[in-house]
């Protein structure tokens, strides 16, 4: 199988005053392409941290990060954001909706930025298929938060990524709709064949990934296949 994601002996260590603090101890695991996978581990265990130094969003101390093909040590920043551009997708658990635009234009923008020609037809499509289509016109404060989550995911997806990694999708969610756009997340990523990784505490959406790696003061406790019923 192709390797999308590939970390090897990866730490992180940020100064506190005159001292130290590693925050990733010789972190290292690979993620298959079209694969759903899931980072798991209390408040404080590393998750975000690795989450940012997979995608490119941080450089690490030590240790190496291949994504998609290409090893981000060696790139520059600007480099690392055009890889992004093109081959990732984010959504986040506070949405990161601009307030001063529309649904449409929210995820829009980020296509007209790239040049692509059918921004706003690709834009309302996808809104569509999220169930937004009577309210691509409406603002972030005039939409609930499971409905303003359905947009990010629409984003995220904007530009077909070969990856999307996935911040705590629900935490700002109450269960009921936490669960229809974790439904929505996951049929997303079958139907377009994108790669998801998620962080999160929740064990029960953890489950439903094909691979658990569990980080505790961030060392990797385990790494697991799940069984898929």
């Amino acid at each position: 199988m192709v390797k999308i994601l590939k970390i090897n002996g990866l730490e992180k260590t940020y100064k506190s005053g005159s001292k130290e603090l590693t925050v990733l101890h010789n972190v290292s695991f690979e993620v298959e392409k079209g694969q759903t996978f899931s980072i798991v581990g209390p408040s404080g265990s590393g998750k975000t941290t690795l989450l940012g130094l997979a995608a490119g969003l941080d450089t690490p101390s030590a240790g190496t990060v291949e994504l998609c093909g290409h090893t981000l040590n060696t790139l520059n920043e600007d480099e690392r954001a055009q890889l992004r551009n093109e081959e990732v997708g984010f959504i986040f658990q506070d949405f990161q909706l601009l307030p001063t635009l529309t649904a449409l234009e929210n995820v829009s923008v980020p296509l007209e930025l790239q040049g692509a020609k059918n921004a706003t037809a690709r834009a309302k499509e996808l809104l569509e298929k999220v169930g937004l289509g009577d309210r691509i016109h409406h603002y972030p404060s005039q939409l609930s938060g499971g409905e303003q989550q359905r947009v990010a995911v629409a984003r995220a997806f904007s530009n077909s990524p070969s990856i999307l990694f996935a911040d705590e999708p629900t935490g700002n969610l109450d269960e009921e709709t936490g669960e229809k756009v974790i439904q929505l997340l996951f049929n997303l990523n079958e139907e377009a064949g994108t790669t998801l990784v998620i962080i999160t505490h929740d064990l029960d959406l953890a489950a439903r990934t094909q691979q658990i790696l569990r980080l505790k003061g961030g060392k990797i406790l385990t790494n697991e296949t799940t069984v898929q019923i």
